[in-house]
């Protein structure tokens, strides 16, 4: 017994003092607990919220052109007048540094301040309430990690009656109902984080879905294009539509577009090219892959654009010269183009879009892919504003969107005229 008791009392020492020495040696892991460890939490979070911040491309509208770092002042224009970026630095008067991660989620979530008024939707909260929490204290710290700007954000300069911000409170009656994105069961991680990205924080439908007259999106038309009046651009589908839409790439090629701002079957040009610039080229490759995999689940979507206008044999056989001396050798005689330094224009959704003002604007100004750190130096197309008039312009634009199978109608002059006067303006 004397025996058992000896023993006994050995292993209870053994167990107290591998305890204790097991509850030292994590006292004394300051990587794990300490300071070093509080400071490694949050610059991960810091990290993580820089990816998401140019994952939501949120420099474009809170950076103006030659302005300091997300201080605002970048003009938004809408149908309704201008809204301008404000302030998101931590500066603490003009900016959000007074601000709380639980005001920022108010802000992202449900659209309002932080004294609980009610946001303009050109700010997309209609998008980024599907934003997690974890997501939004995530950009929060980032936000808060960079310099504070002392600049006062710039008001609205808004047409009456949109300039009464109390109206808001009706639309959003009508149009807003904030809610988190919940995960599909029946669907891939894959296929989930792109649903996520493109729904959420890339908030795609802010362009790529048209609008009623009151500015909201069309709830029966997803991301199914849609003009952008004030740009004077238009943002064609994203649905699987074989003519205007993303029907004839795959996945890989949409992950091709947003990571280099080519791909073989067009290259981003107007707004697009800037999304490419400041944001989805930083995407990492499995997140622009998920994106692709989920358009390329959308169903095309009947759209209720006007009809284009017809193209007599004549407008077609002039059209066809003009493109065998101006764009053939590029392009190729059958519209095929050359890899991805040429995209070809046989099905090419900027050639075939309901409207025909981004082909137009593209003949009219020329224009680069975007400059980006996997295709540094893309081929450009020049002008031929200066070399072609608005009716030569327009049968050259006709042909191209009524042959080698593209079946999108023709232009007229003077929907030439207009784009033209509109690049002038812009």
């Amino acid at each position: 017994m004397k025996l058992m008791k000896k023993v006994l009392l050995v292993l209870l020492l053994a167990i107290v003092a591998g305890a204790g020495g097991l509850y030292w040696a994590g006292t004394r892991d300051d990587s794990s607990t300490g300071p070093a460890a509080a400071a490694a939490d949050a610059s991960t979070l810091i990290e993580r919220g820089r990816y998401l911040a140019s994952a939501g491309n949120c420099m474009a509208c809170h950076t103006s052109r030659g302005g300091k770092a997300l201080a605002g002042g970048t003009p938004i224009p809408t149908p309704f007048g201008t809204v301008y970026g404000p302030n998101i630095t931590p500066d603490e008067k003009t900016g959000i540094g007074a601000w709380t991660a639980d005001d920022f989620w108010q802000a992202l979530h449900n659209g309002k301040s932080r004294d609980g008024t009610l946001l303009y939707p050109a700010f997309p909260y209609t998008e980024y309430t599907r934003v997690t929490r974890a997501d939004s204290d995530a950009l929060f710290a980032y936000l808060r990690s960079m310099p504070p700007v002392s600049q006062p954000s710039r008001p609205p300069e808004l047409e009456s009656p949109y300039d009464q911000r109390a109206l808001l409170a009706a639309w959003r009656a009508l149009y807003f109902k904030p809610g988190v994105l919940e995960a599909d069961a029946g669907q891939s991680a894959q296929w989930n984080r792109g649903r996520y990205l493109v729904e959420g924080l890339g908030h795609c439908a802010a362009c790529h879905t048209p609008r009623n007259r009151l500015g909201a999106l069309r709830s029966d038309q997803p991301l199914a294009g849609g003009e952008i009046p004030a740009l004077d651009w238009y943002a064609p589908p994203l649905t699987n539509d074989m003519q205007t839409g993303l029907g004839r790439w795959s996945a890989e090629d949409i992950a091709a577009l947003l990571k280099t701002g080519m791909s073989r079957h067009s290259s981003a040009s107007g707004p697009m090219a800037e999304v490419v610039l400041g944001s989805s080229q930083h995407l990492s490759d499995d997140d622009a892959l998920a994106i692709g995999v989920y358009l390329k689940s959308l169903p095309a979507v009947p759209t209720a654009d006007p009809p284009s206008a017809p193209v007599s044999a004549a407008a077609m056989e002039l059209g066809g010269k003009i493109y065998r001396q101006q764009c053939a050798q590029c392009h190729q005689p059958a519209g095929e183009g050359s890899g991805t330094a040429w995209p070809a224009l046989a099905g090419n959704p900027t050639v075939t879009a309901p409207s025909p003002v981004n082909a137009i604007r593209m003949v009219l100004d020329g224009g680069y892919a975007p400059a980006t750190a996997a295709n540094p130096r893309p081929h450009g197309m020049p002008p031929f504003g200066q070399l072609l008039n608005d009716g030569d312009i327009a049968m050259l634009v006709s042909y191209i969107r009524n042959s080698w199978g593209n079946e999108a109608g023709g232009v007229t002059p003077l929907e030439v005229k207009r784009a033209r006067a509109a690049s002038t303006r812009n």
